[in-house]
């Protein structure tokens, strides 16, 4: 699978390589998401694992990089340009072993690249 945007944080999101993100409240653009339980770069494809709690039934779900819109470090928050029911709706995420699975990945990228206001890959 070829690196694209979808897996990398864009310039203007405030992220700065090293950072830790776990613990920050991830935001989305009508409502909270959940908590960063930690952040994942396999084979360049970099994503949080989010820990959604009660709105989506408890579990976890995989956000690629590229779908971050800000970093708010005071805060100790993330912004993610998607709804709450399209992080709903993309592929859902059940094991850590999927993160390293490159068919579940190409799914998370094609579904969330697919989604209204995302960037657009890399050349």
């Amino acid at each position: 699978m070829s690196a694209d945007s979808i897996w990398s944080y864009a310039p203007t999101t405030g992220h700065v390589e090293g950072q830790d993100l776990t613990g920050y409240t991830v935001d989305s653009t009508d409502g909270t998401i959940g908590v960063a339980e930690r952040e994942a770069d396999p084979a360049g494809m970099l994503h949080l694992v989010v820990d959604t709690a009660v709105w989506a039934f408890g579990r976890s779900v995989l956000v690629p990089a590229g779908t971050v819109t800000g970093i708010d470090t005071e805060n100790r928050t993330i912004t993610v340009a998607c709804t709450r029911s399209e992080v709903k709706g993309a592929p859902r995420f059940e094991t850590d072993s999927e993160t390293l699975d490159p068919d579940y990945l190409t799914r998370v990228a094609a579904y969330y690249r697919d989604l209204p206001g995302q960037r657009t890959p890399a050349s």
